[in-house]
């Protein structure tokens, strides 16, 4: 999955963002309702207005889980269990199929907006990986 200098890095670049990391979880969300549009019909119980408290809510949910698995990068599977349970079981969506493929992209770019010239062609790679690893461990449930 992730090199030893890729978990380094992610790790150390979390560290920069981690004050800010609910923000970004509401931009990542209202950026991927602005993008794809489609995404919105998974949210139909949502105020998907600018500033909505769900949205920010929501953000701030995608973020801690992001956060909990990278201290805890060495064991995604059990890390995410529950989260992987709960969009499969209970709120029967696909995530790895369209929303975390999407979510992931729109996380990429939120998160070189906030670090400039820190975002490196090495911390996209990272993170990609990263993510992908996520909605991996995610999509497990649907096979």
């Amino acid at each position: 999955m992730l090199g030893a200098e890729e978990t380094t890095l992610i790790k150390r670049i979390w560290q920069k963002v981690e004050g800010i990391k609910d923000d970004m979880g509401e931009e990542t969300l209202a950026r991927m309702f602005l993008v794809y549009p489609q995404t919105k019909t998974y949210f139909p119980h949502f105020d998907l207005h600018h500033g909505s408290e769900q949205v920010r809510s929501h953000g701030k949910k995608v973020v801690t889980a992001l956060a909990n698995a990278i201290q805890n990068l060495d064991n995604l599977r059990q890390t995410l269990a529950d989260l992987s349970n709960l969009h499969a079981y209970n709120l029967r969506v696909d995530p790895p199929r369209f929303v975390l493929q999407l979510l992931a992209q729109c996380f990429q770019v939120v998160l070189a907006v906030h670090l400039g010239q820190e975002y490196t062609p090495e911390v996209h790679v990272a993170f990609d990986k990263f993510l992908m690893a996520v909605a991996a461990v995610l999509a497990e449930k649907y096979r």
